[in-house]
């Protein structure tokens, strides 16, 4: 048996209705209207971002960050883990990502949009991302980074989080950011 069509069945299982439309919220861009119309379940969702490519047994990048929107880290974790280990310095990056991640969610909050167009990500993203997110402003501002980081891959680093945060003249934060990641690579 295919084990990543098994992971999709065991994904699809744990998800809900309301769930189910969120993640076809979010996919509005990747499938067409009348397509959309026909989805009934989260397999069903899943084989059509298959056929377009969206996800594969390669590349689960999308398939984590449709979890992560909807708040289901649990299963996106799941995926992570299907996915296997990542190399050392990928790993070490994609660490210090998810630090840089939580100083700019505890120390950035009006100027977050701001921050985020800086880093690329258009207003369909966000919008989408604010719409999954109702009412938790930090939780809107820690997605649009994940998804910044899955758009971007090896592009997305720290310096260029701190590179924006000084465009955005939120050069305290870019301070505080820049301290803390010098602090980890002492203690490594």
């Amino acid at each position: 048996m295919d084990k990543f069509s098994i992971l999709l069945l065991n994904i699809s299982q744990k998800l809900n209705e309301r769930e189910l439309a969120s993640l076809k919220f979010l996919c509005h861009t990747k499938i067409v209207k009348k397509k959309m119309e026909q989805i009934t379940s989260p397999l069903h969702l899943f084989t059509n971002l298959k056929e377009l490519t969206e996800i594969s047994e390669d590349d689960l990048s999308v398939l984590i960050s449709l979890l992560t929107a909807i708040n289901r880290n649990d299963l996106a974790e799941e995926v992570e883990l299907f996915q296997g280990p990542q190399p050392k310095e990928e790993a070490k990056e994609r660490d210090q990502l998810d630090e840089a991640f939580d100083i700019i969610c505890d120390n950035v909050s009006k100027e977050w949009r701001r921050l985020i167009r800086k880093l690329g990500l258009s207003e369909t993203v966000i919008n989408q991302v604010i719409y999954a997110n109702q009412n938790n402003l930090r939780e809107q501002l820690m997605q649009c980074l994940l998804e910044w980081r899955r758009i971007k891959k090896g592009s997305a680093t720290v310096s260029a989080l701190v590179e924006a945060l000084e465009d955005c003249k939120l050069r305290l934060v870019a301070e505080i950011l820049t301290d803390a990641i010098n602090l980890s690579h002492g203690t490594s």
